[in-house]
């Protein structure tokens, strides 16, 4: 009888967790969500394995349970690995991410370039852009200011965390060039 009023704190305490969780975005949100997850599967085996063992004597539903809910949890684990690496690796969002944000900035009347766009993820929801921007005339503060604000507009439906653009001019040579 412990293990069965133990089973039902258990699957109600990480079920409790599991949803308050179950709306996150972040890849941390996501694995801690199914770590909760496969907690209250874990406690619900141990509540059935509780339950039959109160009426029949059947040892082997123990282990089965285990093995069953361990693949499970290998399986998931699994799918969500190279999502894990890439992230470690600070690889790149997908390609639709990046051409809708070089549309987005190339369409600004007064960009003439694009160049070392750099694009990569933080958590697979929250990015970091890094990009030259080659603008064709002069402009004084109060353009500058409105241009800053138009960029901005335009760049936050994207969620951008950290954004650091450089303005060149046409007849400027980038000095992150490499000179041959």
């Amino acid at each position: 009888q412990g293990m069965l009023w133990l089973a039902i704190l258990g699957v109600i305490v990480n079920g409790y967790a599991a949803f308050k969780l179950s709306d996150g975005k972040t890849l941390n949100e996501r694995v801690l969500n199914w770590h909760l997850l496969e907690d209250v599967l874990g406690w619900v085996a141990v509540l059935i394995v509780a339950i039959v063992l109160m009426f029949i004597e059947l040892p082997i539903l123990d282990p089965i349970l285990s093995i069953g809910f361990t693949l499970f949890v290998l399986f998931n684990v699994l799918k969500n690995l190279r999502t894990a690496i890439r992230l470690f690796l600070q690889a790149t969002p997908e390609k639709a991410i990046q051409e809708k944000i070089k549309i987005e900035l190339s369409t600004l009347k007064f960009i003439e370039d694009i160049h070392h766009f750099h694009l990569w993820s933080l958590d697979g929801e929250r990015h970091v852009l890094t990009a030259h921007l080659v603008v064709n005339h002069y402009f004084d503060q109060q353009e500058y200011m409105a241009i800053k604000h138009e960029i901005s507009t335009r760049l936050s439906p994207f969620y951008l965390e950290h954004t650091t653009l450089e303005f060149e001019f046409v007849d400027e040579i980038c000095r992150d060039s490499k000179s041959d």
